[in-house]
């Protein structure tokens, strides 16, 4: 789980106005600190099958919400794809 002051930054950064939380980028981003921190887990903690079917659906549920995002506005796609340095 994410820290509230941490999801609350994470949101003033990606959002696209005073009180946008829950735009495709902002759910990416979230989802995107989320996996990395399950990652890191898993660095110590190979065995731990429940939380790796929870990584799982949090990568395929942001895989989902960039496909969305390409579809209708590309632009922000790469805008965001660049922020977070998902694509190489």
């Amino acid at each position: 789980m994410l820290a509230p002051e941490q999801k609350q930054s994470l949101i003033g950064q990606y959002r696209a106005h005073a009180t946008d939380t829950g735009s495709p980028e902002v759910q990416i981003a979230l989802l995107s600190e989320r996996i990395g921190q399950l990652t890191e887990h898993f660095k110590t903690h190979q065995k731990d099958h429940g939380s790796r079917r929870g990584l799982l659906m949090l990568v395929s549920k942001r895989r989902r919400l960039l496909d969305y995002l390409k579809k209708y506005d590309s632009e922000r796609y790469k805008t965001v794809i660049q922020k977070l340095g998902i694509r190489k």
